[in-house]
């Protein structure tokens, strides 16, 4: 007789192979791997957040892309987009965040220190960390503190810096999934890029560029002071603790304008400064790629700031 783990165990072997079979198969029917090394998918990144790679439900169009098979083992499907960041009750409020629904790790990160600034980083602040909660590489893409439904089981008690993969075990099976998740992946070496980088023969999108990890050295200082002088240029618009670039004139910090966040210590770069993770329409209505706020065709986005 077959013990229940080892049934389990089985089970799984069996969806994998299964998985990989569908997913060779969709490459082959797609005839190539496109350009960008990805595979046809729903995210056009056109129309709704629902179509970008920030929809962790990851479910692709009906005969193309990855088989959705592949991600059941390694999240939970909450079968809801928002949920994966947000949750309208019972957030986690050691984060000045809205309605955040993420564990965020006590982390001292490495910062910038490649030249000379106008002025000294700081750990990064709320509009960064909510960023850092899957980009850093240490959390779970589908660590939340409440998960959908209702009852004292839904929700992780230590929403501070734990998270918790017996709560996480403890989600049902979503009826779109093939089966329960048997780990909780991170956007790490080990977890996501194990099949999410261009060293392995599955096919899966390169994400690798996407896991910044802890040391934010070489990459756009964050928690840098919004600088003066005649090498910068001045933002105009303030609204709450946040300065930006009115651009349209409107008078309200608009999704395509770069911004600087106040959380106690001036105004400074934050992540969320040129990035808005729910995704930028642009002309034609596509988001721009990596979720910039001004594009980078000529420059744009880097002279929005920099007066060079």
């Amino acid at each position: 007789m077959i013990s229940r783990s080892n049934k389990g165990m089985h089970h799984a072997m069996h969806l994998t192979t299964r998985a990989l079979s569908v997913l060779l198969g969709s490459m082959l029917s797609a005839g190539s791997v496109q350009a960008d090394g990805d595979l046809p998918s729903k995210f056009s990144g056109q129309g709704t957040i629902g179509n970008t790679r920030h929809n962790m439900t990851q479910r692709p169009n009906s005969g193309s892309g990855p088989a959705a098979e592949m991600m059941d083992f390694v999240r939970n499907d909450y079968n809801e987009i928002c949920v994966y960041c947000h949750t309208p009750h019972a957030a986690n409020t050691t984060i000045a965040a809205p309605l955040w629904n993420r564990v965020v790790r006590a982390t001292t990160y490495t910062l910038y220190n490649q030249q000379t600034l106008s002025g000294e980083t700081t750990q990064p602040g709320p509009n960064s960390l909510t960023c850092l909660s899957c980009h850093d590489g240490q959390t779970a893409i589908d660590s939340i503190v409440n998960m959908p439904g209702t009852g004292p089981d839904r929700y992780w008690t230590d929403m501070a810096t734990s998270p918790s993969n017996t709560f996480l075990n403890g989600w049902p099976k979503s009826a779109r999934a093939v089966v329960d998740a048997t780990s909780h992946n991170s956007l790490s070496k080990t977890g996501c890029l194990s099949c999410h980088n261009p060293g392995t023969e599955i096919g899966a999108p390169d994400f690798s560029a996407a896991a910044i990890g802890t040391d934010l050295s070489n990459d756009h200082p964050v928690g840098v002071k919004l600088p003066s002088g005649s090498d910068w240029n001045v933002p105009g618009g303030i609204r709450g603790n946040m300065k930006y670039f009115d651009r349209d004139g409107n008078n309200r910090p608009s999704k395509d304008e770069i911004r600087f966040f106040d959380s106690g210590q001036g105004y400074e770069v934050e992540c969320a400064s040129c990035h808005d993770p729910h995704g930028v329409p642009g002309t034609g209505g596509t988001f721009l790629p990596t979720f910039l706020r001004v594009t980078a065709d000529g420059s744009q986005i880097c002279l929005t700031c920099h007066v060079k």
